[in-house]
């Protein structure tokens, strides 16, 4: 454990609990936790997941703007849904990335566990696309990251990274719960 990897998990708490409760706030502690994890990451031969932060600095710079533009129009933020096709269209997108991208990593890098690494990469960018996109069912891309990565991280040694995931883990089934409640709400 680093100092380095304390902040990022101290920011990373903060973010989850303000995406839980639909806070534009959460995304200044997403930018500092993804800066942050791009190094980690990198240092443990994780290049996917390493990759996946620069994805998330991008996508969460839009995120702030699309939120705070939606709570603005609407005055407090809304929550969709997929519907069934969207549910198909986004499985299967999904699955064809993980293949994709973990047959990549394999073969043109030296990456610790490829396949595993890239499949926690692709999921997170669906989800992360899903949750700016406020779609309720990112929470359940968000629970199989997390189910998949706790066990990646302590195989490399990350184990308050690890403990981190285990929390977003719990709190992505809080964030399903609240987003549950809050729909039709807003």
């Amino acid at each position: 454990m680093s100092p380095l990897e304390l902040i990022a998990t101290l920011a990373g708490l903060a973010n989850i609990t303000l995406i839980i409760r639909r806070s534009v706030w959460n995304y200044p502690f997403a930018l500092v936790m993804v800066t942050i994890y791009a190094f980690i990451f990198y240092g443990a031969k994780l290049y996917s997941d390493a990759a996946l932060q620069a994805f998330f600095l991008v996508i969460n710079i839009y995120g702030w703007r699309s939120w705070s533009a939606n709570i603005a129009a609407a005055g407090a933020l809304k929550v969709e849904r997929l519907g069934q096709s969207g549910w198909l269209i986004w499985l299967g997108g999904s699955a064809i990335a993980v293949l994709v991208w973990g047959a990549l990593m394999h073969r043109f890098t030296d990456a610790s566990y490829p396949w595993w690494d890239g499949s926690i990469a692709m999921l997170s960018i669906a989800a992360q696309i899903l949750m700016t996109r406020r779609y309720l069912e990112n929470w359940h891309w968000w629970i199989a990251v997390n189910l998949i990565s706790v066990p990646l991280y302590l195989i490399k040694g990350l184990q308050l990274t690890a403990g981190l995931y285990g929390i977003f883990l719990v709190m992505a089934g809080l964030g399903l719960i609240e987003w549950r409640r809050a729909e039709g709400k807003a």
